[in-house]
């Protein structure tokens, strides 16, 4: 009996020592996990000041110049040279000769025929003088002033039926016209710029055998181009011919006043949009630049700009109040590329000015101060 009296205590010594030690191991034990903090994340907002916010339309489209000429050949022969090389980008002025084909032997047949026209002339004036001498002083003069070198002039005005019985049946009329058709011809052989310019084009080179019909290059004047846009019909009454239209390049560093000139009276059906035409001048423009025009829509009172991607579902926005964001619903009137015009919205309010990743109503949040690191 003693030793199972002994056993029982020295089990329960042993028990309650290791209850004791075990003890003692787990609270001298320290835990070196940090302890998770809460991240309140930092917000940037701004203040609501309601004021009338114009909305702009924007179309874009590539200068054409306003006046263009493409050169074709109607008459065939060699590309002589000329006093400018007839390569792109060369300028002339108005009046210059872009191309001249060579006509020595088209010029000999002219001047052939001219010749006939004055031989035939010469041999009517005996029976002119005889028989109508009251026409025979015009005619005389016109054969002084007759040059083989120069072009035709007009035959003298004839004042009676008799005169033009007796002119015409000897062939006159029908060499002189065969004459001024022939001369018309020949002034085909060399090209002279319309306008001041630039050729943009040179399909062909000196020494070049040109042949009728073929296509020589394309020339542009640079004073003045047009811009080619479309805007949907919503918009179509702001084109009016006349209006004057912002422009700025694709890098909007430059801005330049365009007018709209014309307005297409036909909707494209496939993308109801209809077609105008603006007209603007500068001089580091080139044509197919890239050009965007702002047309003033309409004026929303009552209203602020905001970026796209502040809107929630396209109908709501987030506010701070009292460190906690909450979502309130706007009255959105424009969406643009970036930015969307949003109406009733209080005077004074303090709304989220930068989207926030992970944003929800009743999060607790920090307004961003100056100086001050946004948390992530």
């Amino acid at each position: 009996m003693r030793k199972v009296i002994l056993s029982i205590l020295a089990g329960v010594v042993i028990i309650g020592g290791s209850f004791f030690i075990s003890r003692w191991i787990v609270n001298s034990k320290k835990d070196r996990r940090p302890k998770a903090q809460k991240v309140i994340k930092t917000v940037f907002v701004d203040t609501v000041e309601n004021q009338t916010v114009p909305i702009m339309v924007s179309a874009n489209g590539n200068l054409v110049a306003k006046r263009r000429v493409e050169l074709f050949a109607e008459v065939q022969g060699v590309f002589r040279p000329g006093s400018k090389l007839f390569k792109a980008g060369q300028e002339y002025r108005a009046g210059q000769t872009l191309i001249r084909i060579d006509a020595s032997e088209y010029y000999a047949s002219v001047q052939s025929a001219k010749s006939n026209l004055f031989n035939l002339i010469t041999s009517i004036m005996p029976d002119l003088q005889l028989d109508y001498p009251e026409y025979f002083p015009k005619w005389q003069q016109y054969l002084n002033s007759f040059d083989l070198d120069k072009t035709t002039p007009k035959l003298p005005e004839i004042e009676s039926e008799k005169e033009k019985f007796f002119i015409s049946g000897r062939g006159i009329l029908t060499s002189y016209y065969n004459v001024k058709n022939l001369e018309q011809r020949l002034s085909k052989y060399t090209i002279t710029a319309p306008f001041n310019g630039i050729l943009t084009e040179a399909l062909v080179t000196e020494g070049t055998l040109v042949r009728a019909g073929q296509k020589l290059g394309e020339y542009i004047s640079t004073g003045a181009y047009e811009l080619q846009v479309a805007v949907g019909k919503t918009y179509g009454d702001l084109l009016e011919v006349g209006k004057e239209v912002e422009l700025t390049n694709l890098e909007k560093t430059k801005s330049y006043k365009g007018k709209v000139v014309r307005v297409n009276g036909r909707v494209d059906q496939a993308s109801q949009t209809v077609t105008a035409f603006i007209e603007v001048s500068g001089e580091n423009l080139k044509e197919g630049q890239y050009l965007e025009a702002n047309l003033q829509a309409k004026e929303a009172s009552n209203a602020i700009e905001i970026d796209r991607s502040l809107l929630v579902d396209n109908e709501s926005i987030f506010v701070v109040r009292d460190s906690i964001l909450d979502v309130i619903e706007v009255s959105p009137v424009y969406f643009g590329e970036d930015k969307v015009v949003v109406e009733d919205i209080p005077d004074g309010t303090t709304i989220v000015s930068k989207p926030v990743s992970g944003a929800y109503a009743g999060m607790l949040v920090k307004i961003f101060e100056e100086g001050q690191k946004p948390a992530e």
